[in-house]
């Protein structure tokens, strides 16, 4: 379950990097390319391990939803959002899916989340926002960018509604990974029929850097993160996996220093600090108490009536 995690938040905190290299087309059809590209690997894979592909009408409709939701319009969303908010205030708002998870599991499916999940994402909710502090105490409601939070709340929600059919489908007994082609297949043709309406040019950058961003972004930032989460999501609920949402801002302002000389001051390192900090308590479980401690405790109070 570690493995996983870890595995998750290292790819996805990666890939902010692995963007700026495909910012030579327009977003919406790097996004396209990153899907399709991503659908063709899954595919061919399900049908190399000859897996069951045959699902019905309804499962269908729900790996529909998983991949409008999911694959698409919530980065449509998001890439617009981008236009008009910093990169510090979207990585706030779009860490707000670990609540929007909470709500919509106790609607969708009347899961109650354990108080250890409340405490450890507000702490780390905590973290992200003082990482940030200087986009939220310069954000200007009065502006474009009240648009812009509308909007990113949008993709961030819909994002969630995407957890929640991936939630759906396992509970269905559907395999993440055909569950993903077929979602990211929809999702594609989504966004293609998306940029033709819309009559965004639909060119393609042939440089090296493109092309390895592309792949990148396509194997690892789709195919196997996505696979990964939404695995994860089914073992631990959809609440504590999107905890690792707030770990992707830690994992890119790592990679910054390395890549793009960040400096780091007291308010990111203590921000830092406390995602760590949330972090272990959404993902520790409570120790239950040794077999050999009950039994002590039945047979010094065998009734259960206190004195």
């Amino acid at each position: 379950m570690l493995g996983l995690y870890a595995a998750v938040v290292v790819i996805w905190g990666s890939t902010w990097i692995a963007i700026q290299y495909q910012l030579s087309v327009a977003p919406e059809v790097a996004v396209a390319y990153r899907f399709a590209l991503a659908t063709v690997i899954l595919l061919a894979w399900c049908l190399a391990r000859r897996l069951p592909m045959r699902f019905s009408l309804r499962d269908h409709l729900f790996m529909a939803v998983l991949g409008i939701c999911l694959f698409s319009l919530n980065y449509v969303l998001i890439y617009v959002a981008s236009t008009h908010l910093t990169s510090g205030l979207l990585a706030v708002v779009f860490s707000t899916i670990v609540i929007m998870n909470m709500i919509n599991g106790a609607i969708f499916f009347h899961r109650r989340p354990e108080t250890r999940t409340l405490i450890g994402a507000t702490i780390g909710l905590s973290g992200i926002a003082m990482v940030f502090a200087n986009d939220l105490a310069a954000f200007d409601l009065t502006t474009v960018g009240s648009i812009g939070l509308l909007v990113s709340l949008a993709g961030s929600y819909i994002a969630s509604l995407g957890n929640m059919a991936s939630a759906r489908n396992q509970g269905r007994g559907i395999p993440v990974m055909q569950a993903n082609a077929y979602g990211m297949l929809y999702g594609s043709v989504l966004l293609f029929a998306y940029i033709g309406l819309a009559g965004i040019p639909l060119t393609f950058d042939t440089s090296p850097s493109f092309l390895m961003a592309l792949v990148y972004l396509s194997l690892f930032g789709s195919v196997l993160a996505f696979g990964f989460y939404l695995t994860l999501l089914g073992k631990i609920g959809p609440d504590r996996a999107a905890y690792s949402s707030v770990m992707f801002p830690v994992v890119a302002l790592l990679l910054s220093t390395w890549f793009e000389d960040f400096h780091w001051t007291s308010n990111i390192i203590w921000g830092v600090g406390l995602t760590l900090i949330g972090n272990v308590v959404i993902l520790t479980k409570r120790v239950p108490k040794p077999a050999s401690a009950v039994l002590e405790q039945v047979a010094s109070n065998p009734t259960g009536v206190k004195s």
